[in-house]
């Protein structure tokens, strides 16, 4: 059953949340990525079967409002206090958190303020726990890559915009879908207005304290074929996160959840299992699967 939910976020705006599988069972909270919506994670219904789903469009996303003032994004506040709203509203209790792409940034903002004693665990989807300058130097591939940086989706030209939309949905999938779902990812992506897309991605964080004082579980998951968040962004919050495991997806780019998606499935629900369950003490090593980088 799919149940639909408006929740109050920061400064009121309304949250468009989808609810899936059963209200009892465990809660996973999967966080969208930077010019998307929940229907990115279309291939994780089946994960509803054990566990209860809650997939929410992002302020300035999908079916949400979309305040334009910069400040609805360019800080981490909001974010986190959506998330907050979202934990509260629904009486979660004790949800793995996972974000995907900037969604890795919202998990982020959540941990800034509230701290994980609410969660079961975290996890990041070629991610970061940086921002900005403060990304490591491989970052430089981004930048120096146009379809990636994306700068067009800034442009208030609409064919400029459609353009760099098209560009950088292609640039998210090393195994590239068929062409329906395509133009689904560009048209929801054409639903978030281009002061929300520059005021939401152009940020500067530095988290390495934050994921140094979560104590909780950590997933950290990246496609081999990345060109958006190369492995060194893996690693480096492999690193500074106590309690951290990392998964590689050798056939994916940015959404192995997409294109890997029944070992992704099988491999998120395996870590959920993993946080809602008793955790025993001293097993903080971080390693990472899915074998050599």
């Amino acid at each position: 059953m799919n149940r639909k939910h408006s929740i109050t976020g920061h400064g009121g705006v309304q949250l468009c949340v989808h609810d899936l599988g059963p209200e009892t069972a465990p809660a996973i909270i999967l966080v969208h990525g930077w010019s998307q919506c929940h229907l990115s994670f279309a291939r994780q219904a089946a994960l509803a079967e054990g566990f209860r789903l809650i997939l929410p469009d992002l302020r300035g996303h999908g079916q949400s409002d979309k305040p334009l003032g910069p400040a609805c994004y360019d800080n981490s506040r909001p974010w986190a206090e959506d998330m907050q709203a979202i934990i509260t509203s629904l009486a979660l209790d004790a949800p793995l958190l996972v974000g995907w792409s900037m969604g890795g940034w919202v998990v982020m903002d959540y941990l800034e303020h509230f701290g994980d004693a609410a969660l079961a665990g975290v996890g990041l989807i070629g991610s970061s726990i940086t921002t900005g300058a403060h990304l490591p130097p491989a970052a430089a591939k981004v930048r120096n890559d146009p379809p990636a940086k994306a700068v067009g989706m800034y442009s208030e030209d609409l064919a400029e915009n459609l353009a760099a939309v098209q560009a950088f949905v292609s640039v998210c999938f090393h195994q590239q879908p068929d062409a329906g779902t395509l133009a689904q990812a560009v048209g929801y992506n054409m639903l978030v207005p281009p002061q929300v897309r520059a005021a939401a991605r152009l940020r500067q964080e530095d988290r390495r304290a934050v994921a140094e004082a979560t104590v909780k579980p950590a997933w950290v998951a990246w496609g081999a074929h990345e060109r958006l968040a190369p492995a060194e962004m893996g690693q480096q919050a492999l690193a500074h996160f106590p309690n951290a495991e990392g998964q590689i997806y050798h056939n994916s780019d940015h959404s192995p959840f997409w294109e890997e998606a029944t070992a992704f499935n099988t491999d998120l629900a395996a870590f959920a299992t993993r946080c809602f369950a008793p955790i025993p003490r001293g097993s903080s090593a971080a390693h990472i699967s899915g074998g050599p980088l």
